[in-house]
């Protein structure tokens, strides 16, 4: 049976964007693997990002790779989105310049890859997904 049929209100759904997070233990080589999303919803203002590093990955990858240093720039990203004082330089801007500013293309181990669109009625829970799906 339909929402409709039922006589509840369907649940709204808007746009959302998101982007994975990549990591690339040895830019030079071009090999990657997933590590995080990145999720943007400008009806919402939310942007959120959820990470899982899987050190197994990354050490085959590099067995020189620096776990740390990559977990500590997932965590950054993961900040910025917050906001506030963990969001740094980025603390006053709004959600959409945040998801941005991280989607820019860098040439760093940690590497957002192309932006995709869906729609949602919990931009929280499509992160979740997202993160399961793409990543785990």
């Amino acid at each position: 049976m339909s929402e409709r049929t039922l006589g509840t209100r369907p649940r709204e759904r808007d746009v959302f964007e998101y982007a994975l997070l990549r990591v690339v233990p040895r830019v030079e080589r071009g090999e990657c693997f997933n590590a995080g999303v990145l999720v943007y919803c400008r009806a919402r203002s939310f942007v959120a990002a959820r990470t899982h590093l899987d050190e197994t990955k990354l050490l085959a990858l590099d067995p020189e790779a620096d776990v740390a240093g990559v977990r500590a720039a997932l965590r950054a990203v993961e900040g910025v989105c917050a906001g506030g004082e963990a969001a740094g330089q980025a603390a006053r801007d709004d959600a959409g310049r945040r998801f941005r500013w991280l989607i820019a293309p860098r040439s760093t181990v940690v590497q957002p890859g192309p932006v995709h669109t869906g729609l949602t009625a919990d931009p929280g829970a499509e992160a979740e997904r997202l993160l399961d799906l793409l990543v785990k």
